[in-house]
């Protein structure tokens, strides 16, 4: 617990006992890479996405890049991407080889748009990529029939919604594929680490290969690959916190049900959740009108966390704004504008204690006084 001097963290990795015996375990196993513990860990994994395969990988980037390699994603190709995500969205695309198509946001969940990707499509779109932003699923009914009726791979940015839903069905299990991260911050993580949900068999395989030099038998290479490959440290400390997983989305529920209850500042919108959708609050983040700047410095000033996820759309981006100027092309994305000049994601991570709450909701209400 924190007393009112103390920061209350934005985000606070946990790294117990249990990870570090886990770890221990595997070193002392002399079964480091691509092990007993990765295996395990794609099938403890599995459970969370309507029981799909899964592939581990080395991070969440490296997920998104082979989903859509595995799919044939490639030059010629357009994917739809939402501008308001991390750049490791349409990085991925753009290390594919393909061109990056940006759509606007919903304005309640943060998440793309499905009449923003209809009416982006062209004969060239292959793919569309929502991103389930701070842990609230993106509109994926709509998605799916969207994709469904134009014959297009979905490929979901999963990074930060371990265990999100929509309408009973886990996020992962909607589209070509679903992928995860296993960053220290997420709502869960293996120190570094990713995974890919498909629930095609074939798909699965072809990952197996890309993370692994394009072979599954040693020195029987059948595709050219690379190495991501996950460790057997990193699986064993994410099988922990695999299991440690459904009570700590129960806590950041419970948590951030409190402070939507108690926040009240005129000049702050706390985050709206989708009919039918479970938020799990990767982040829990709140529009800011007025001075942003000053209000995130007062709240600093109480030991209260915070930071903007993302200050810059990636539209914005020197590698996407350069060549998107030389080519003459503009995005018309005003809810995604809006946004990042508005959000500011709180503490909401399990770590936090009552008094911790307390003192934030007092923080953020407090900012009604200096509009």
């Amino acid at each position: 617990m924190t007393d009112a001097h103390e920061l209350i963290p934005a985000a606070r990795p946990v790294i117990g006992e249990e990870e570090i015996e886990a770890a221990v375990r595997v070193l002392r196993s002399g079964r480091v890479v691509q092990g007993p513990e990765v295996a395990a860990f794609e099938e403890e994994f599995s459970e969370l996405v309507g029981g799909r395969h899964c592939v581990a990988v080395n991070s969440g980037t490296s997920a998104l890049h082979l989903a859509l390699l595995a799919l044939g994603i490639g030059p010629g190709d357009e994917v739809i991407v939402p501008s308001f995500s991390f750049a490791a969205s349409a990085n991925a695309v753009r290390l594919v080889g393909a061109d990056v198509v940006f759509a606007d946001i919903e304005a309640d969940s943060f998440c793309l748009d499905p009449a923003a990707v209809e009416a982006a499509l062209t004969p060239r779109t292959a793919a569309v990529m929502p991103v389930h932003l701070y842990g609230h699923p993106a509109a994926m009914d709509r998605i799916m029939d969207i994709a469904g009726r134009h014959g297009l791979a979905v490929v979901e940015d999963a990074c930060q919604a371990h265990a999100a839903a929509l309408h009973g069905t886990p996020v992962g299990a909607f589209g070509s594929a679903g992928t995860f991260s296993f960053y220290p911050t997420k709502n869960m993580h293996a120190l570094e680490g990713g995974m890919v949900s498909t629930e095609d068999a074939e798909v699965a395989r072809v990952l197996r290969l890309l993370r692994n030099q394009g072979m599954e038998q040693r020195y029987a290479n059948e595709i050219v690959g690379a190495n991501m490959r996950m460790t057997d440290v990193a699986a064993a400390i994410g099988r922990v916190q695999r299991a440690k997983l459904p009570a700590w989305t129960e806590q950041r529920i419970a948590n951030a049900a409190y402070l939507t209850e108690h926040i009240t500042a005129p000049n702050v919108v706390t985050p709206k959740v989708a009919d039918g959708a479970r938020h799990v609050y990767h982040q829990y983040t709140v529009r800011v009108s007025g001075d942003r700047d000053a209000a995130m410095a007062r709240l600093s000033e109480a030991g209260i966390g915070n930071a903007v996820y993302y200050p810059t759309p990636i539209h914005r981006l020197k590698p996407y704004w350069e060549p998107d100027q030389k080519a003459g092309r503009t995005w018309d994305l005003p809810e995604t504008e809006r946004a990042a000049a508005e959000v500011v994601s709180l503490p909401v991570h399990p770590g936090l204690a009552p008094r911790d709450l307390e003192r934030i909701v007092t923080a953020v209400n407090a900012l009604g006084e200096h509009k």
